[in-house]
């Protein structure tokens, strides 16, 4: 499968050509092209192929829409043909959009809606389609969307402290170069010969437009860029975060108007407020030279970002990996050894010389800390459009179900431990075996009679069922709001992650421990092997699903399916969701249409 990778601006595009392969890359990266700078009728056409550059000139054309009607006489001047299949990068999706999307005419409607959230990006990648569903009418053409990553993180990093007016109109974080982070993520958890499922890692793209982002455990925790690309990080003409005071200070004092303000934060601030000078290699050679505005505004980038690394670290509880990317991060030694420099208290330590000599050939992901360092610090070059190109056929590869959708068992899953051996001796005694009560659907398990206690700093759980058999290590599973109610505030994890989680106390009749392992379990679905080929359904897969009655009901998007042999087929939810969705111990679910199975990080 041949995909055609299209991202375009308001005065330029770009485009790759990718083969899908069995590459470890997942694709062989045939063409890459460029438009810039349509003025006067002409334009900078660059192509580049799989030995490297093969073509630089001055094209007749005057816009994108010419740009794009050039593309197919561009490969066939190859010998490359026609493609299967377009993708396109849209920076906004929504809140909705959480993966890549067959493009039709309702899409196009809701993604017409959301330009007053991106009025920069999105109507000229709008336009972009457009103009490649003329040019290729019957060919699948899907959406891949920037914001789609950064749908996992909580609500607590996306809700901003402002009336419920404002909320409820749209006012929220989303975050953006989200294709970008995921790339990084996945490519530094294979240099680390990890799991991503298992790794914390900061991503820092560092570019024109910058951002960081956390990614725990393979999902976006949190980013520096809010509601619009505006906020976070200090970039080429873009301010990064301001005090929101500043708009009627401006206003009061200076007579600007709100699209005066904002057009000015957008194209005159940052490194070019600062400076009068956008690229961060003028501006290094400026401070060189003794220039003091250039050497403050160094020192202001590299202090912004190593806040929000240090920010991050601490959201997340920890840090396996930092790494760097975007063309400030990839090609300034210098900008990187200042960022870095000052987090030797987290584990952080770079090599000098590593840091100074990297190649980034090859796809390379060379890591520069210093030997022993406990956190690993990378650079790569960001894939976007190789990032594309994999989600766009992971959507049009996805199987479908080989039956009509049918009823999906959902069960509530109250608060409840699983021990160790050892966590079981010091509650209820030497030698003590636990006691199975009933047993449970998924063969193997049971409710045992025996109870036992959580405390926490605020207040306690009495009674609380343990479930067997035995595990290698104790953990903790209540709802959202029995956290509040302990006073602890527990992660959403999948069953069996739990480093880093919270230490809570135990309490049973002959005794009582301190241990971690509390968690908020990710809403998931059992399933043998049977039932999942019959649904579509695949291994550490996201799918979403609808659950309860039409009018109380609700639609719980990213669900994990756990594929098992001899599983019972079901959906556990906890309380809070179970409330949420208006069900008590038992109800029926079904999978959403077009339900999306996602893969796992990691896998």
């Amino acid at each position: 499968m041949k995909i055609l990778v299209f991202n375009a601006g308001s005065s330029s595009l770009k485009f790759g050509l990718f083969e899908m392969s069995d590459h470890p890359a997942g694709a062989r990266h045939i063409l890459k092209g460029s438009y810039e700078r349509f003025e006067n009728g002409a334009c900078t056409r660059c192509l580049t192929g799989e030995d490297g550059p093969v073509r630089e000139d001055s094209a007749p054309l005057d816009d994108i829409a010419a740009a794009i009607a050039d593309v197919p006489a561009v490969l066939e001047a190859r010998g490359l043909g026609a493609p299967d299949a377009v993708g396109h990068r849209i920076v906004h999706g929504g809140e909705d959009l959480a993966e890549a999307t067959v493009i039709d005419a309702a899409l196009l409607e809701r993604l017409d809606a959301l330009t007053p959230l991106a009025p920069l990006h999105n109507p000229a990648n709008l336009h972009a389609v457009r103009l490649a569903q003329g040019q290729w009418p019957d060919l699948p053409q899907v959406a891949v969307f920037d914001t789609a990553f950064h749908l996992t993180a909580p609500r607590r990093a996306t809700t901003y402290a402002v009336p419920k007016a404002w909320r409820e109109a749209g006012l929220r974080r989303y975050g953006f170069h989200g294709t970008s982070h995921k790339y990084v993520a996945e490519r530094a958890a294979q240099e680390i010969g990890a799991p991503l499922s298992d790794l914390q890692i900061i991503s820092v793209h560092l570019g024109n437009g910058a951002s960081v982002c956390a990614i725990n455990r393979g999902h976006s925790m949190d980013t520096s860029m809010g509601m619009t690309p505006l906020e976070g990080l200090v970039m080429g003409s873009r301010s990064g975060d301001v005090d929101p005071g500043a708009f009627g200070y401006l206003h009061r004092q200076l007579g600007l108007g709100i699209e005066e303000i904002e057009e000015a934060l957008y194209t005159d601030s940052g490194l070019k407020g600062l400076t009068g000078l956008s690229d961060m290699r003028a501006v290094e050679e400026r401070a060189a030279e003794g220039c003091a505005e250039a050497q403050l505004a160094i020192g202001i980038y590299a202090y912004r970002a190593r806040k929000y690394i240090g920010a991050y670290a601490a959201a997340m509880g920890g840090v396996d990996a930092v790494v760097f990317t975007g063309g400030i991060g990839e090609n300034s030694a210098s900008m990187r050894r200042r960022i870095c420099d000052g987090l030797e208290f987290m584990g952080l330590k770079l090599d000098h010389d590593r840091n100074q000599g990297i190649d980034l050939s090859g796809m390379a992901a060379p890591q520069i800390q210093a030997y022993g360092a406990k956190v690993r610090v990378i650079v790569t070059e960001t894939a976007e459009q190789l990032m594309i190109a994999r989600e766009v056929a992971a959507r049009l590869q996805r199987r479908p179900a080989t039956r009509a959708p049918r009823a999906l068992p959902v069960a509530v899953s109250a608060r409840h431990v699983h021990l160790s051996r050892a966590a079981v001796e010091a509650l209820f005694g030497p030698g003590y075996q636990l006691t199975p009560a009933h047993d449970l659907r998924q063969p193997g398990n049971f409710c045992a009679r025996e109870r036992v206690t959580i405390e926490g700093p605020r207040g306690r759980l009495e009674n609380v069922a343990i479930l067997g058999p035995e595990r290698a290590r104790t953990q903790i599973e209540v709802s959202r709001t029995d956290s509040f109610a302990l006073g602890v505030d527990a992660p959403v994890r999948e069953s069996g992650q739990l480093d880093g989680t919270p230490e809570i106390t135990l309490i049973g009749p002959a005794g009582q421990i301190v241990t971690d392992g509390l968690i908020v379990a990710a809403r998931h679905i059992h399933i043998n092997p049977e039932d999942a080929r019959e649904m579509g359904l695949e291994d550490g897969h996201f799918v979403d699903v609808h659950v309860g009655d039409a009018a109380r009901g609700l639609t719980f998007s990213r669900t994990l399916v756990r594929v098992q042999e001899k599983a019972f087929t079901e959906m556990h939810i906890d309380t809070d969701e179970a409330n949420a969705a208006g069900i008590r111990v038992e109800g029926e679910g079904a999978l959403a249409p077009e339900h999306g199975a996602t893969p796992l990080p990691g896998r």
